[in-house]
């Protein structure tokens, strides 16, 4: 195929089945198919049929990738912040202007709902425009330290670097680091899940509409053999990674083991404590819409309900509330087949070891939709720890409850947990919302919300085995994480009074 600079126009502004072009690469400034002359299948989750194709690159293609970004880099670091950031402002318009193709596109390839594909872009959006403000916030900071003597602190850029992305969010997860990066003064390359290679792709035109010198942003689509190049490239410096806990423990030991800096996002599984006094309503619609948002698809969404004492009525309110929800329109597809047979199993396994199914989603189906990847609203009762459904991470939407008696039994559930995402307390008590602050181990914590994401400048970030390195992936934290500070200490005269200093 042609190389091109422009990505074609999607067609679709509705759930009707609309194909789409090959994901090509993108190098240089133009989109261009992979050495390998490979191709694999991107399916459409909620009709269950291929929309197009993405290529499957070697180490070969990333290869050229870095050599283009190392062509584009003098120049780019050479350019003040405040110069780098308007391609930033650019491609926030650009986004706004596109939003509901793009929001299209998204819902196709992944299967969200249109709701949450507009969703996606705008948190993306948001990122950018924490980007956009870079020239006002990244400021080091200097002082006279001593007379004569003065200390500043310069962050500057680190050169080539890299990303892996997941199928969740094809927009909003690689603007967690792009532009971050890209502003901070990087070349960056890109590898989304092969599952939803456009958003990337767009994403990728849309800053060069932008103005952003070639070469600055490569996509290079595929799978492991990817990962491992851009892991293991001597000239990529650094690598943010969002996928299972078990790949990002992997990629971050290599990356440590070759010296690069990494932060790796991995798995969850995310408590929600509701004691008594927390409001029935509030409480019920809040978990109802974190638990299936997504289809469950999400590193935050409720997996686990810690049921402190007696709050059968909120749990009464749960299932009415989840039996309405309407599968295809209010909630989406999985993304996989192979996804609908993993997470059924849990509901299976969690059933024949004695859980109580209250609202069963298996064997689910959507009007004009009869081979898409459904699963239906779950919720799974009196769940014990020996149960999987109640520890591991399900990424659908099943809901598990586990009984305690007391609030400290409550805390030590979560706290047992290998992972750390996020966990919610809901409660009309201040000291008991604070005394389940203080306790809860995870990185982000929710009083009566049920989805704890911070909003930018505050930064995405967990705890214990689901996050490997230091900081958080967005905020001024991602910022510092593709910058490194430069101390530079100054003297221009000699002082009569000196110092031990000067």
């Amino acid at each position: 195929m042609a190389q091109a600079t422009k990505a074609p126009a999607y067609a679709g502004r509705s759930y009707a089945f609309t194909p789409y072009v090959p994901a090509q690469n993108f190098i240089g400034g133009s989109f261009c198919d992979s050495v390998t002359g490979r191709f694999l299948d991107v399916e459409n989750p909620r009709h269950g049929k291929v929309m197009g194709q993405v290529v499957l690159s070697s180490a070969a293609d990333v290869d050229a990738a870095v050599q283009a970004a190392k062509a584009a880099l003098p120049a780019w670091r050479a350019t003040p912040m405040k110069e780098r950031a308007q391609v930033m402002f650019l491609l926030k318009q650009f986004l706004e202007r596109d939003k509901e193709e793009l929001a299209w596109l998204l819902s196709a390839e992944n299967g969200k709902t249109i709701a949450e594909a507009r969703a996606d872009i705008e948190k993306g959006v948001e990122v950018v425009e924490l980007a956009a403000s870079l020239p006002n916030l990244a400021d080091g900071g200097q002082i006279d330290v001593s007379r004569g003597i003065n200390c500043q602190v310069i962050h500057e850029p680190l050169g080539i670097t890299g990303g892996i992305t997941p199928f969740n969010f094809p927009i909003m997860v690689p603007l967690w680091m792009i532009p971050n990066s890209l502003t901070a003064g990087n070349a960056f390359i890109l590898k989304p899940s092969s599952a939803v290679p456009y958003g990337a792709m767009r994403i990728a035109a849309l800053l060069k509409e932008a103005g952003l010198p070639d070469g600055l942003l490569a996509v290079v689509n595929g799978s492991r053999e990817v990962v491992t190049a851009i892991a293991e490239h001597a000239a990529i410096e650094a690598l943010a990674f969002v996928g299972s806990t078990d790949v990002a423990k992997k990629l971050y030991a290599r990356t440590a083991e070759l010296g690069k800096r990494a932060l790796c996002l991995g798995s969850a599984k995310n408590y929600i404590v509701v004691v008594p006094d927390a409001d029935p309503e509030l409480t019920a619609t809040t978990i109802v819409a974190s638990a299936y948002g997504c289809a469950g698809q999400r590193c935050m969404a409720a997996t686990v309900m810690l049921a402190v004492g007696d709050v059968q009525h909120i749990i009464d309110r749960m299932v009415v509330l989840a039996k309405k929800i309407q599968l295809g329109t209010d909630m989406g597809a999985i993304i996989t087949r192979a996804d609908v047979k993993r997470i059924t199993g849990f509901i299976d396994e969690a059933e024949k070891m004695g859980g109580k199914v209250l609202v069963d989603g298996r064997g689910a189906k959507v009007e004009g939709c009869p081979e898409g990847n459904w699963v239906g609203p779950t919720i799974l009762d009196r769940l014990t720890l020996d149960i999987p459904a109640a520890r591991e991470e399900i990424f659908g939407p099943v809901l598990s409850i586990v009984h305690t008696t007391t609030l400290d039994e409550a805390l030590a559930v979560q706290n047992q947990s290998r992972y750390g995402n996020g966990a919610s307390i809901f409660t009309s008590n201040g000291g008991v919302a604070r005394y389940a602050v203080e306790r809860l181990q995870a990185g982000m914590i929710g009083v009566n919300v049920g989805v704890p994401v911070p909003r930018e400048p505050f930064a995405f970030g967990g705890w214990k085995d689901s996050m490997f390195g230091h900081g958080d992936i967005t905020g001024m934290d991602g910022f510092r994480f593709f910058t490194r500070p430069r101390k530079v200490t100054t003297r221009w005269s000699i002082q009569a009074d000196q110092t031990w200093m000067s």
